[in-house]
């Protein structure tokens, strides 16, 4: 007669060896450190909140960003975007934030530490 124990080490086994571990998809971005070197470019400030998306101060739509970005282009150099989010932002908003970025091209993205 077989323990209980050694039925469950078994169940246990089976499904871990049965069962596949998927890699969640990476946001990749940089976090603003003190004393960073300054640029000559002008960087775009996007304040994100839990329930609002402002760029430079004026209130926007996550869908119509990347228009909104387009017109602080300079050529083809690449966009820098600061990217502070209040304390009630959940990880998913800051997440979509950053994908909508991430789709665009030339874009350095940083993203503030709360204070």
């Amino acid at each position: 007669m077989t323990s209980l124990i050694d039925v469950i080490f078994l169940l246990l086994l089976f499904f871990m060896l049965s069962s596949s571990f998927t890699r969640f998809g990476e946001v990749e971005f940089a976090s603003a450190a003190p004393g960073g070197a300054a640029t000559e470019a002008h960087p775009v400030f996007v304040t994100l909140s839990a329930a609002s998306l402002g760029l430079n101060g004026v209130e926007a739509e996550m869908d119509d960003l990347p228009q909104a970005l387009a017109g602080h282009r300079n050529g083809d150099a690449p966009l820098t975007v600061l990217v502070a989010a209040r304390k009630d932002v959940t990880a998913q908003r800051l997440s979509d934030l950053l994908v909508t970025l991430r789709a665009l091209p030339a874009i350095r993205v940083t993203v503030l530490e709360a204070a």
